[in-house]
């Protein structure tokens, strides 16, 4: 499986492990809960793919910011809740952050 594809399968899982997070109401519902522990094994066994070919450090920082992206923004969409000028002012550095890795590095796939 290319790495970049393991990765999008990890950041997938990861927003729907965290969006579960949300819904589990503290792990007191049974059906989300099962879902935030089911989403984040499938999270960590395909980041774990991705560090087959690409360095952790970099592996990690995509996944992560990805997520951080995703997931603000179902909070916003799906909890209601507000996003103010800093938080998008962080978010697009979060997004620019991820295209300078991608567009410039020569770590990535190395």
């Amino acid at each position: 499986m290319p790495a970049y594809l393991a990765l999008v399968i990890a950041v997938a899982a990861e927003t729907i492990g965290t969006t579960a997070l949300k819904a589990s109401e503290q792990f007191t519902k049974l059906g989300p809960s099962l879902v935030v522990i089911v989403a984040y094994a499938v999270a960590f066994y395909f980041l774990a793919m991705t560090l087959r070919t690409i360095p952790v450090g970099i592996a990690y920082a995509l996944w992560s910011g990805l997520g951080i992206f995703l997931i603000t923004f179902i909070g916003w969409f799906v909890f209601g809740q507000k996003l103010d000028g800093p938080a998008l002012i962080g978010l697009g550095l979060i997004v620019a952050g991820i295209a300078v890795m991608q567009l410039f590095s020569k770590t990535i796939g190395h």
